[in-house]
């Protein structure tokens, strides 16, 4: 799971950013360990109908929506013919649907429709990018209802795959958001993507600007993952209490 790839990210986006030089390195390594990278939606096909995966499957996904995806990751994406998702979130994106409060600059929908057409999947990552299990029902359709009508009408066909913001969900928001269409959604969770999870609770493991590349050789290759995010994965199950607590206060009290 990527954020954004730039030189100089704002500053509220640094830490989850990787750099132009890191992304290169990154995507050399997959390319020497003989990995085979995949679209979300092309993973989901290949679990429900039962046909066998590719050598060394691996997901390429990118949160957001930020700029440096088609100035620096979409170049290199291509010397290598690999395939990619990225999950926009269409209040942020430049343009007509543009609600503000971007953290950095992003995507316009010139560039989203680049990336569509060299093959790079676009999925929905929300309009606004709330913390969608703290939302209310009609809240809740709103933000996944609005990003695939919003994704259809631009690129003329409706996104397959969907990714939570903050990478939480629920019950109820994993309901939502098949009801909203998606045949597929990611979580985080910092660990490998396991057919068990089910389609819309998939999990993935978070390169960071401080990711270097012998690490990232690590992870790909699912060694030391779950040391590696030792610490996120406390912060998660304490975050998860004040969630649920939060959830209860508005009637919420889904799991």
């Amino acid at each position: 799971m990527y954020h954004a790839v730039g030189h100089r990210p704002a500053d509220g986006v640094y830490g989850l950013s990787v750099s132009p030089g890191a992304f290169r390195t990154q995507m050399e390594i997959l390319a020497r360990r003989g990995f085979t990278p995949l679209t979300t939606a092309a993973l989901g096909s290949h679990w429900r109908t039962g046909r066998a995966l590719p050598d060394r499957p691996v997901l390429i996904t990118f949160d957001d929506g930020y700029e440096g995806v088609h100035r620096h990751a979409l170049p290199v994406l291509a010397e290598h013919g690999f395939a990619a998702t990225v999950f926009v979130t269409t209040g942020w994106l430049r343009g007509a649907y543009d609600e503000g409060g971007a953290p950095d600059t992003m995507l316009d929908w010139g560039q989203v429709r680049e990336l569509a057409a060299t093959g790079v999947e676009i999925g929905g990552h929300s309009h606004t990018h709330p913390q969608l299990d703290q939302l209310g029902e009609a809240g809740l359709r709103d933000e996944t209802v609005r990003c695939r009508d919003i994704v259809t009408a631009e690129l003329g066909a409706a996104p397959a795959s969907f990714a939570y913001p903050y990478g939480y969900s629920t019950r109820r928001v994993r309901e939502s958001v098949r009801a909203a269409g998606f045949a597929q959604s990611l979580a985080v969770g910092n660990a490998l993507a396991r057919r068990r999870q089910g389609p819309y609770a998939l999990e993935r493991v978070t390169v960071r600007r401080g990711t270097g590349a012998a690490a990232f050789a690590r992870l790909v290759e699912g060694r030391s993952v779950a040391r590696a995010f030792a610490v996120d994965r406390v912060l998660t199950k304490g975050f998860a209490v004040v969630r649920g607590a939060r959830r209860a206060v508005r009637g919420f009290a889904d799991p």
